[in-house]
């Protein structure tokens, strides 16, 4: 089961994030032409200024300018604008317009944590989680990505599932760190609806069924997660959840194998070499088995070397150019 807590893209905010009519003022302020929202923003609308940082952070009808991005977030920062603080510490925490400082990006992302920012309460939650910019500490970790989840915020509500499962900064409570991920994966989230197909399939947290394994894994890899669509490619292979069917477990193998994945690979090179779900080729199953000892999987390395014994040289020759051909493709 995938056990890493996310991390973050740095994101301006959306007017939708705002309440009431504050909402409708921030719609109209972010609707203006350049030219207005400059004169806006010089006459100190804090709103207005925000809205500027994000036009040359992303080169919305002017240049992209990282330096006058950090200018103009830092005007509103200063006047308390949440969101504001949050890019601020954003453009810190990468380096955009202003010399990386981790130390000032949680600075900045704290006094938006500080003003109920789901995400910069996510955010700050990571900071403590790995000791960037203040000292780890995985309970301030757990205090504000629970601040975060008890806000909806998905990213917080799976990474608080996964200080759970793992009694990383709270007691290890399985049962909660289900809890935790359900709430995640009801919003859609693909990682916590694998998670949760994990604790499923394990028993942990929840009694073990495997039909519901199945149902959360295949939520997950329809969203193109490849943990979830290998998963779902076992389960279909070995009738566990879902009725046995190689043609769907080699449909899901080839899913994830597309995207790299290295134990995905070497079960469909599996699959090609004793024809389960497709006809038998042993050209495909070198060419499988290939990329994924490529990438160290110890298992197709010797499943290559026994299906090249029943192979030509030419055969040989076939199926590695045709890995050369999917690697080109990447």
């Amino acid at each position: 089961m995938r056990q890493l807590t996310k991390a973050f893209l740095t994101a301006a905010c959306s007017w939708m994030l705002h309440p009431g009519a504050l909402a409708q003022s921030v719609k109209q302020i972010d609707a203006l032409p350049f030219g207005d929202l400059q004169v806006l923003a010089e006459q100190g609308n804090m709103i207005a200024r925000f809205e500027l940082g994000t036009r040359y952070e992303n080169g919305e009808g002017v240049p992209e300018n990282d330096v006058e991005a950090v200018r103009w977030y830092r005007m509103s920062a200063d006047q308390g604008y949440a969101f504001a603080q949050f890019n601020l510490g954003g453009m810190y925490d990468v380096g955009s317009g202003i010399p990386e400082n981790d130390v000032e990006a949680v600075r900045w992302y704290r006094k938006a944590a500080d003003q109920g920012y789901a995400y910069a309460q996510f955010v700050l939650g990571l900071k403590y989680e790995n000791g960037e910019g203040v000292a780890e500490d995985e309970t301030e970790a757990v205090r504000w990505y629970r601040k975060a989840a008890d806000q909806g915020d998905a990213d917080a509500q799976f990474n608080l599932g996964v200080m759970y499962e793992n009694g990383k900064g709270v007691a290890e409570d399985d049962a909660e760190a289900v809890k935790w991920y359900r709430k995640a994966a009801d919003q859609g989230d693909a990682y916590a609806q694998f998670n949760l197909g994990g604790m499923y399939a394990n028993g942990a947290g929840v009694p073990e069924n495997d039909a519901e394994a199945a149902r959360w894994y295949r939520l997950a890899a329809d969203q193109g997660d490849a943990d979830a669509q290998y998963n779902l490619g076992l389960m279909y292979e070995n009738g566990e959840g879902v009725a046995e069917d190689d043609v769907e477990a080699v449909r899901w193998y080839r899913k994830a194998a597309d995207q790299g994945y290295a134990a995905a690979q070497g079960s469909l090179g599996r699959m090609f070499g004793v024809g389960a779900g497709m006809p038998k080729s042993n050209i495909e199953a070198y060419k499988w088995f290939s990329l994924a000892a490529a990438q160290g999987n110890a298992g197709a390395r010797t499943n290559k070397e026994i299906v090249a014994r029943a192979m030509t040289p030419d055969q040989i020759a076939e199926a590695e150019q045709l890995a050369a051909q999917w690697r080109s493709n990447q």
